[in-house]
């Protein structure tokens, strides 16, 4: 019995030992296969080769410090405007500006100060090394790719060129995702080299796949290398500023992640850190180690100071819709969540307008960053038809039945006021038209169950409040009505920017009345310009300040944001010395409200 025992034993050692070798190669190969390629073994001498050659046809230079974009449009301004102009703007800037910096404990005690990026084993192909600085320009500037740094790679035309996994591009065909939009192919080539990036565009340009993607290819490199164990990681963090957008990056990463499991790679885990859950379950997500955390500013905090999870190791950080976190007021939270970090990281941070505030809240936070912008920061989508109506107040509500008749479903209408939105969602369900609403009262299940029953057709429209709404993306949304114009022209390009995605014709339709703002309707009126679009005549007949210099700018002309209008809110209508956001945030912070005071139910 006991030799039997002992045949069996060794069998089973046998198997053990084939099994080991055989998930040793297969690792090997895998390794080889995400980290190598055969262009990266080329020959030092030929890597010289090429240096030289493409310094010898750049033009010669006389060496001199290299300025900042925000440094030479300062110059510029100096040039063409009176210095107590200038002043002026500086000072209002300084005293609503950031505060502080984003930085560790260890990096304050010690003066620690990062001059240079993250390094990765990524490189471009061999092709696209050998492009001249100016072939990369004319290459931008077809694609209406506004960048701004040093060293910056070049654009990537597929995925495949770009090197990811194949079964990572794989399952972005799976999601009809088969081609790079402009933003993926600048925005990857600078996430996967390391760098850190201040990412400008419009909502649905395809911003999420250009830091998820990226991420995921780094997760399974490092666990490939060295398997995470028990309460290791995240090696990335996600945050945002509202729920439903990290429960919708949040599905973005799982989904993607369980394809790749499917395909016999490692399994990247995802963490969603969100209020209005239990905090003990989500602690649950943590203790078998985690590669990916998508949280809100608040709920991170908490477990950060609970130690329910560290960011030791985490070294690739995302700030998605940054722009609304700082209207928010979560600049504090941001600095303090900074302050648990270990080491150096990567940091990318992605707006859909690039005001002064952010600007200088990207001094703080981001290491010799590269600026990549489609198009103007805070333009409106030239895929959007812009419809301006002047309706009465009460007859605006006869006036949504009307227009919708204009295009087939799905719809979103956005109101300001959450009583709207509910008076609204209660006539369109009298009249019949499956209708579902969200906003900063309702509860985080109500509001869940809203969204997917729009997003999966259940619903023909949605009723909405900016807040409540921010970040979310839904598929072929054919028309936007406001039900008012926002107080910011912001908030209105956020609004419109839900339709007209991916390449498609959209439809934005805004009631107006007497009682709109009016610095807000000058804005309107230069953005309208900018874009092509008709003007109503009630429009027309305003004289504002900025006219004469707004129309005589191109669309596509290269021209500071802070010389065509507000270099606050980047408003085109107004200047900052009467800007109604920066009044706005005054009060705020005068009554000493933030973000939490004033709708703490979204966080």
């Amino acid at each position: 019995m006991g030799d039997k025992e002992s045949e069996v034993q060794a069998a089973l050692n046998k198997y053990a030992l084939k099994r080991k070798k055989i998930l040793e190669e297969e690792r090997k190969a895998m390794k080889e296969r995400l980290l190598l390629d055969d262009e990266d073994m080329m020959e030092e001498g030929e890597e010289e080769i090429i240096s030289k050659k493409l310094k010898e046809e750049e033009v010669v230079k006389v060496e001199e410090p290299v300025k900042s974009l925000l440094e030479r449009h300062q110059e510029n301004k100096e040039m063409e405007q009176p210095v107590e102009e200038d002043d002026v703007k500086e000072d209002i800037i300084d005293q609503v500006g950031p505060k502080g910096g984003l930085q560790t404990f260890t990096e304050i005690a010690k003066g620690i100060k990062y001059q240079k990026a993250l390094k990765t084993n990524w490189k471009p192909p061999k092709r696209y090394r050998k492009l001249t600085t100016k072939d990369k320009e004319k290459t931008r500037k077809k694609q209406m790719i506004l960048v701004e740094g040093e060293d910056i790679p070049p654009i990537i035309e597929s995925f495949e060129e770009m090197k990811f996994p194949k079964e990572l591009i794989k399952s972005m065909n799976n999601k009809g995702i088969k081609l790079p939009t402009p933003i993926q192919k600048q925005g990857m080539p600078v996430a996967l080299s390391g760098r850190d990036m201040i990412g400008i565009a419009s909502t649905g340009a395809g911003k999420t796949i250009t830091f998820v993607a990226p991420l995921i290819s780094f997760c399974l490199q490092q666990e490939i290398e060295l398997p995470f164990i028990k309460n290791e990681g995240p090696y990335g963090l996600i945050i945002v500023p509202s729920r439903e957008l990290a429960q919708q990056i949040y599905d973005v990463c799982k989904d993607i992640s369980a394809m790749l499991f499917l395909d016999n790679l490692p399994e990247i885990k995802v963490a969603l850190t969100i209020g209005g859950q239990s905090m003990s379950e989500q602690k649950n997500q943590f203790s078998s180690g985690i590669h990916i955390v998508v949280a809100t500013p608040g709920r991170l905090l908490a477990h950060l100071g609970a130690k329910n999870f560290n960011l030791q190791i985490c070294r690739y950080v995302v700030l998605d819709e940054a722009d609304r976190m700082l209207d928010l007021g979560f600049e504090d939270d941001l600095a303090n969540i900074f302050s648990f970090f270990k080491a150096q990281r990567q940091t990318l941070l992605f707006s859909a307008t690039m005001p002064r505030k952010i600007q200088n809240f990207a001094k703080k936070a981001l290491i010799k960053p590269i600026i990549v912008n489609i198009g103007r920061a805070g333009a409106a989508s030239l895929n959007v038809t812009q419809d301006i109506t002047y309706v009465r107040g009460e007859d605006r509500l006869r006036k949504i039945l009307e227009y919708l008749q204009k295009t087939p479903p799905r719809v979103i209408i956005f109101a300001e006021r959450k009583g709207d939105v509910d008076k609204i969602c209660e006539f369109l369900l009298s009249k019949g038209i499956a209708a579902a609403s969200i906003h900063g009262e309702k509860d985080q299940e109500e509001r869940h169950e809203a969204v997917d029953r729009f997003r999966q057709g259940l619903r023909d429209v949605l009723v909405a409040t900016d807040i409540a709404s921010k970040g979310l993306d839904f598929a072929n949304i054919l028309h936007v009505i406001n039900y008012d114009m926002p107080k910011d022209i912001e908030n209105y390009v956020h609004r419109i920017g839900r339709t007209g995605r991916s390449g498609k014709k959209g439809l934005a339709t805004t009631f107006i009345n007497k009682k709109s703002d009016l610095t807000t309707l000058a804005d309107l009126k230069q953005l309208l310009i900018e874009a092509g679009q008709e003007l109503p005549q009630f429009l027309k007949d305003m004289v504002i300040e900025n006219d004469e210099e707004c129309q005589e700018t191109e669309i596509n002309e290269e021209v500071p944001v802070e010389d065509k209008g507000c270099s606050y809110c980047s408003g085109l209508g107004h200047k900052i010395g009467n800007c109604p956001k920066l009044e706005s945030n005054n009060r705020k912070q005068t009554y000493g409200r933030d973000a939490r005071n004033y709708d703490s139910s979204q966080y």
